[in-house]
Order: C-alpha cells, then sequence, then structure tokens
C-alpha cells in the first residue's frame, strides 16, 4: 500500500502553452496600455518639470545673490580692517614726524647743520606720500569740524566768521579720512563794537 500523503514529490502545476500565451498577451496589453496612459499624461508631467526647473532656478539665483552679497561685504569688512590698522600705525607715525619736525626748528635756531634730519624728514615724508597721507591745509579756510577741532577764538571785525587764523598742530587725511584734526584758532566778529 502506498500512502500519497507522505510522498516527497512535490506537487506540480502543469500549465498548457495556451495559458502561458494567454498570459504573455495580458502583460502585452497592460505595458500598451500603461504606455498609452503615460503619453496621455506627458503634458502634465512636463509642466510639473518645468515647474521644479523653474523653482530651482529661482533658488539658485537667490543663493548666487547671497554669495555676492557675503563677498562683496568680506571684501569691504577687510578693506576696512586694513585701511583701520594704517590709519592708526600713520597716527602713532605723524606723532614721531612731529616730533622730528621739533628737533629740526631746534637745531636750525641753534645755527647747527640739520642735513642729516632733512634727509630722515625727506623719508618720513615720502612713506606718509606712499600711503597717501596728506596734511590738511587750514590756514585761511572756514572752519570744518570734519577736518578742524577748534582750540581758541579770537576776536577779529575783518574776517568772517569761522574762518582760521591759526593752524597751532597740523592735521592729516588719508583716503578721505581724518587721521588727526587740525588744531586751529578761529576768528569771531566782535557785536560789541558799534
Amino acid at each position: 500500500m502506498s500512502n500519497e500523503n507522505n510522498s516527497d514529490e512535490v506537487p506540480a502545476e502543469i500549465i498548457s502553452p495556451d495559458i502561458i500565451e494567454t498570459k504573455q498577451f495580458e502583460d502585452e496589453s497592460k505595458h500598451i496600455y500603461n504606455m498609452e496612459q503615460t503619453f496621455d499624461d506627458l503634458p502634465t508631467l512636463l509642466e510639473l518639470e518645468k515647474q521644479k526647473v523653474s523653482q530651482f532656478e529661482e533658488k539658485l539665483k537667490h543663493v548666487l545673490a547671497d554669495f555676492q552679497n557675503l563677498s562683496r561685504k568680506t571684501k569691504s569688512d577687510i578693506e576696512y580692517g586694513v585701511n583701520s590698522k594704517i590709519n592708526e600705525f600713520m597716527l602713532d607715525f605723524i606723532k614721531i614726524y612731529d616730533d622730528f619736525i621739533r628737533a629740526k626748528e631746534v637745531i636750525s635756531e641753534s645755527k647747527i647743520n640739520a642735513d642729516g634730519l632733512n634727509s630722515i624728514l625727506k623719508n618720513m615724508e615720502s612713506l606718509m606720500q606712499k600711503y597717501n597721507v596728506t596734511p590738511i591745509e587750514a590756514l585761511g579756510e572756514i572752519f570744518n569740524p570734519n577736518f578742524h577741532e577748534a582750540i581758541s577764538i579770537i576776536s577779529d571785525s575783518t574776517l568772517d566768521d569761522d574762518t582760521i587764523t591759526k593752524e597751532i598742530r597740523k592735521g592729516y587725511i588719508r583716503h578721505n579720512v581724518t587721521i588727526r584734526p587740525t588744531l586751529v584758532e578761529i576768528s569771531k566778529k566782535d557785536d560789541n563794537k558799534k
């Protein structure tokens, strides 16, 4: 007696060639249907992709503009920092230059040869010129608080108000920035005299 349930055989389903052809036809017809549906959806899909591209282009433009702004600001900040340090250095240098000018005046009054000192002053002036440091011309000008600092006032009815009558200490500018204002004496008209 044989027991069919205890068999080691694997049951197999037998498919006829007609069923295989039918299955292939169904698969192909589904594929054709999907392609037709895809062709119908192409304009919609294309429009969606165009919108995505447009959004990415806008984002890219914003990122590029931000980068350019950051680049300009960074360059400006670096230039400002460098110029500030040069201005600080030149202010200290000008104080030493003033000391040499005073020394030259004392030597000249003593009738001592100051040729060596004159050479040093010329070198110092060349350095100042190299860094665009120029003296502020003040004598006879009208007082300007951007360039001058008034430390005394005299009465003079022959001059306009705020005319600079005396330059007490030379001032300097660099690239239109006042490094040190000129200390000046200015005139005021005396209104009490008639």
